[in-house]
């Protein structure tokens, strides 16, 4: 199987491609939405979920799918839509090889600190950053379908050291997922801010355009590594490149600041994003 089949397999449902043409078409109304979505049962109870959350504060309980559209409104109803698309695109990975929860509870945080990193760098939709995180690891699913001996194996030598298994892949298979990733999210004609930022988030130096982006997506990687591997704090520090501290124009008392209020937005969150799963 070559990367495009591999690619073509992972692909996001007719629901995501849809809605996505129609949101950017003026010609259509919230009614027109209402009808795509209702055909998708999980999509209507994530829609209604989110908008019952904390993130939007209102004084009813919201019980429509239309009511719900004119809540959320446009940039974010398509931000859920591919999430709700992508989340649901990989149930046919080894479970031998991942843990599905652990690595949503990664990307989740990920894309948490990503958010909230973009707003304290003034990033204008800042939204975007969001869902970089969320997908900036897509990349390994896809190796753990079509490489499953070769990932074990460089999962075992790297320890879980997120660059060391991007030496060993470059090493063993020829290209690391994170490449692999980026042209997913190409091939999901996402806009070029995401695959770009995604494609150098561990070496943002080496990005031409998005550069804000990709230094950001660096850091976010590096801090979800406080969660996910239970790594000290000090360690985790030493690990920021300084010209990424001084693109962002961060010092530690910042960062560790980034560090609470994600911890206060994660776990409901993530009972959004990955429903029927548990950060616990």
């Amino acid at each position: 199987m070559d990367n495009n089949q591999t690619i073509e397999l992972f692909s996001l449902p007719d629901i995501h491609f849809q809605l996505s043409r129609m949101l950017d078409d003026a010609r259509y109304t919230g009614q027109d939405f209402v009808q795509v979505i209702s055909k998708d049962p999980a999509l209507c109870v994530r829609l209604l979920k989110i908008v019952n959350s904390f993130s939007y504060p209102f004084p009813s309980r919201v019980d429509t799918i239309n009511r719900a559209i004119s809540v959320v409104g446009t940039e974010d109803l398509r931000n859920l839509v591919l999430t709700t698309s992508a989340t649901n695109s990989f149930d046919k990975i080894p479970d031998d090889l991942v843990d599905m929860t652990s690595f949503w509870i990664r990307s989740v945080n990920c894309a948490v600190i990503a958010k909230i990193l973009a707003i304290k760098c003034s990033v204008l939709h800042s939204e975007r950053l969001y869902i970089a995180g969320l997908l900036h690891d897509l990349g390994s699913l896809i190796f753990y379908f079509q490489f499953p001996a070769e990932s074990k194996k460089i999962l075992e030598e790297a320890k879980y050291d997120h660059q060391r298994i991007i030496e060993l892949e470059n090493k063993i298979i020829g290209f690391n997922h994170i490449d692999v990733g980026a042209e997913l999210l190409r091939s999901w004609e996402l806009p070029d801010s995401l695959s770009g930022s995604v494609r150098h988030c561990k070496h943002p130096d080496l990005a031409k355009d998005y550069i804000l982006d990709a230094y950001i997506l660096n850091l976010a990687t590096i801090l979800c590594d406080v969660f996910t591997r239970a790594d000290h704090g000090e360690d985790v520090f030493l690990k920021i490149p300084e010209a990424t501290l001084t693109m962002l124009k961060l010092k530690r008392q910042g960062i560790e600041q980034i560090l609470e209020q994600s911890r206060e937005e994660f776990s409901q969150i993530f009972t959004m994003i990955a429903p029927g799963q548990t950060a616990n």
